[in-house]
């Protein structure tokens, strides 16, 4: 695995740390808290970053297989992060998620895990054959 590969996926368990510990937050308040929009933030900025390298470290392409899992789950997170903030925006520190943004942040985490371990498993079969 060359050098840009391997700060891409040093990268990447940052973003899954920083989004786990945002929207495990989230799930269990059920509101827009500091801790929520520090921990989104952080996670969506290192997973821009984890693609990028990725991108550059990549000899298949842009657009393989994996790379569209993972680009529509990182614009699922990065909605996440805007319908996040809006609520903090409008109503202030503290608000409430209402259900939709709740459900949808759940599923947008899920979406993103899947890309995640389905990049990893991609390493493990190449390295395999």
């Amino acid at each position: 695995m060359n050098v840009l590969l391997r700060i891409g996926t040093s990268v990447v368990l940052f973003a899954l740390a920083f989004y786990s510990v945002g929207i495990f937050t989230e799930q269990k308040y059920k509101r827009v808290i500091p801790r929520v929009l520090v921990f989104l933030t952080m996670g969506i900025f290192a997973d821009i970053i984890a693609t990028g390298f990725m991108i550059a470290g990549s000899s298949k392409g842009i657009f393989t297989v994996h790379g569209i899992i993972g680009y529509s789950s990182l614009l699922g997170m990065l909605i996440e992060n805007i319908l996040i903030w809006r609520i903090r925006l409008r109503n202030g520190i503290g608000a409430e998620v209402d259900d939709p943004i709740h459900q949808y942040s759940r599923y947008a985490y899920y979406w993103w895990v899947i890309a995640f371990f389905t990049g990893g498993l991609l390493v493990l079969v190449s390295r395999m054959g």
